[in-house]
């Protein structure tokens, strides 16, 4: 992979990754259409580039995750993640056995996106505005919606929101919440991944992760460019999804997901 497409693949990432359409989705589909192999370093530097992702929201919300009189905040975080890090070990292998069909991930997106038109219709009256608002069987709850997620295509960003509208949040404050919910998760998911799963399982040695990253000079420059224009992009798309979810709400999304799936459909089943 060289480093343009990798930082193609970045700022996919970046734009995507805090949006309801399901970044995994899309960094497959943009890869797939660059023509790229589906190799063990693609699959690490996709996983790996979440990194620059989590780091944005630190970034944006830095007063928040910095706040240590709110300590309250940090225990919502670790119950709300535990139902991700339980199931998702326990599905791990289905789960990835999924990854490499366009044609399911495309029909998710789809139907995903019918789901959205409706979602603004559905939850209405929230009472909760702020995170200090949401309890933590709040937290947990909202935890359990964001494993739907693990089909791919759904959206974690999705499945978290809509979980937090369900319990009373606005759709502000269960954006934020979805957003400060991704950092412990996807850090979970990118240590998992990349020094566990990917290498550590076959070989017994987790260190291989990091080897693969510092195997070349080439893949140290792609590693960190890429990790940067992810970090630089998602800063900027949380910004801008927080002003145009309160102003349109989620029809936008779903639609858009609605059109991307059906044309991706077309093109796997047609032209793949």
């Amino acid at each position: 992979m060289d480093l343009i497409k990798a930082i193609i693949i970045a700022i996919v990432e970046g734009l995507t990754e805090y949006l309801p359409i399901s970044s995994t989705a899309h960094m497959g589909f943009t890869a797939n259409l660059m023509g790229l192999p589906e190799d063990e370093f693609l699959k690490m530097f996709q996983v790996s580039i979440q990194f620059g992702a989590i780091l944005s929201v630190v970034v944006a919300y830095w007063k928040k995750f910095f706040d240590l009189n709110n300590l309250q905040f940090y225990f919502k975080l670790g119950f709300a993640v535990v139902p991700a890090l339980v199931l998702g070990y326990l599905f791990d292998d289905k789960i990835e056995a999924v990854l490499g069909n366009q044609i399911a991930i495309s029909s998710v997106l789809v139907l995903g996106g019918v789901v959205l038109l409706f979602a603004d219709k559905w939850f209405k009256n929230p009472k909760i505005d702020d995170e200090k608002g949401i309890t933590i069987r709040n937290a947990v709850t909202i935890g359990f919606w964001q494993c739907l997620a693990m089909m791919p295509g759904t959206s974690r960003s999705a499945a978290s929101i809509i979980g937090g509208m369900a319990q009373g949040l606005t759709r502000k404050a269960a954006a934020e919440f979805s957003f400060f919910l991704a950092v412990p998760t996807m850090l979970a998911v990118t240590v998992y991944s990349v020094f566990v799963k990917t290498w550590g399982k076959e070989t017994g040695n987790p260190q291989k992760g990091y080897e693969m990253i510092m195997a070349s000079q080439d893949h140290i420059i792609i590693f960190v460019i890429g990790n940067v224009v992810a970090f630089i992009v998602a800063l900027i798309a949380i910004k801008a999804f927080i002003g145009v979810l309160n102003k349109y709400g989620f029809k936008p999304w779903g639609w858009y997901r609605i059109f991307v799936g059906v044309a991706l459909l077309i093109y796997f089943y047609f032209f793949k």
